[in-house]
């Protein structure tokens, strides 16, 4: 079951504005922590290490948050996306309900 929105008082405080953001992030998953990742946002996984997670926070902060929970050497990337259909990824052999996912909008 994918992570949800962090219940930390910080999460709450350390927004881009009060509209959540779509980002696609990848980790090595080598390098994935021993309990689920705390994704600062709604996920939904592509595949292992990769994630489509919509996120009130800035991409340098939600980065940093993801930073922080991997082993200091793991390969980590996180860059916005346009959160319309044309700005959605195409994709084929992923996990299921990525569209469904994204069709469903803004979490919150």
């Amino acid at each position: 079951m994918p992570p949800t929105a962090s219940d930390s008082p910080a999460a709450a405080t350390d927004t881009a504005g009060d509209a959540a953001a779509l980002y696609l992030v990848w980790h090595d998953p080598e390098a994935a922590p021993a309990g689920p990742l705390d994704l600062h946002g709604d996920g939904h996984p592509l595949a292992d290490g990769l994630w489509l997670v919509r996120s009130p926070l800035s991409r340098s902060k939600l980065y940093h948050r993801i930073k922080w929970q991997l082993p200091g050497d793991a390969a980590l990337a996180c860059a916005p996306l346009a959160d319309d259909p044309d700005g959605w990824p195409k994709f084929k052999g992923m996990a299921a309900g990525a569209l469904a996912w994204l069709r469903g909008g803004s979490a919150g």
